[in-house]
């Protein structure tokens, strides 16, 4: 405990980490904690036959790599989103900024709804692809979507603050250095925004791996076509299966966290990169 004795700049150190401790352990910890014991009541054969199910394997599967699906869409038009609402001046500009949070505030059980009405096959956008042979509600297409929609804000708002800081400068000396716009984007622009990306991408992809509320009206929710991990352990709850909702939960969060771990480790990296240039 002698570096809690460490002099700091402003006082109030050693309540303030106490009242930070008790919080974070309480409110993260903790359940953490609770859902490890749930878990472990359950004898190593059974926790593995939980888990290796084909239903529960197929669910999971399903689950990270739309999640990553739509982290990556995220990505790429959050990024253009951000560009356009800090770099041009236009009419209505502050109403689309104020919608990008629309689906923070939004409950998600709201958007499912709406998004199952927009995309069904009699939907004001569903029908304009039933013609097509294509189907979006009720198809893992629908639950991408629905992953799209509630985790943009999280590219948006990890990118604009950033780039409202570059400087400007930089650009127009690598055009006067003669660089074109492609260039300049790729070898200026984005190795500054790297981490800004990285981060906002791990919180979309956190948020998309666990999200049911939005995803459950547009989902179908069919085993082994469009069944989402969320739903496997909701349908656990449902016949009071205690510890094979929690041994999936348990799965679901030992995924996230090393996603979360790697990208975090990924982002720190590329921090420190950054500065030592």
């Amino acid at each position: 405990m002698k570096w809690l004795k460490t002099s700091a700049v402003l006082p109030g150190f050693k309540s303030s980490l106490t009242i930070t401790l008790l919080w974070v352990g309480g409110m993260v910890i903790l359940p953490f904690v609770m859902l490890l014991l749930t878990t472990l009541q359950l004898e190593w054969h059974q926790f593995w036959q939980t888990v290796t199910n084909q239903r529960v394997l197929a669910s999971i599967g399903l689950s990270l790599k739309l999640a990553l699906f739509a982290t990556m869409l995220n990505v790429v038009f959050g990024t253009i989103v951000a560009w356009v609402l800090v770099r041009y001046q236009f009419r209505g500009k502050a109403l689309l900024n104020a919608l990008i949070d629309l689906p923070f505030a939004l409950p998600t059980a709201v958007a499912g709804i709406v998004l199952a009405s927009l995309y069904a096959p009699n939907g004001l956008f569903g029908q304009l692809f039933a013609p097509l042979g294509i189907k979006i509600a009720f198809t893992p297409l629908g639950i991408a979507i629905a992953l799209v929609f509630v985790s943009f804000p999280f590219i948006v708002r990890a990118v604009q603050p950033l780039l409202s800081e570059l400087d400007s400068s930089l650009e127009e000396a690598a055009t006067t250095l003669g660089a074109n716009r492609f260039t300049i984007v790729r070898r200026v622009i984005l190795p500054a925004l790297y981490p800004a990306l990285i981060g906002g991408a791990g919180m979309g992809l956190a948020r998309s791996l666990g999200e049911y509320g939005s995803v459950i009206f547009i989902a179908g929710n069919l085993p082994l076509v469009s069944e989402i991990a969320p739903l496997i352990i909701m349908s656990k709850l449902d016949i009071y299966d205690m510890q094979g909702a929690a041994a999936v939960a348990f799965l679901m969060l030992l995924l996230a966290f090393l996603l979360l771990l790697t990208v975090n480790l990924w982002q720190w990296y590329l921090n420190r990169h950054t500065l030592s240039k």
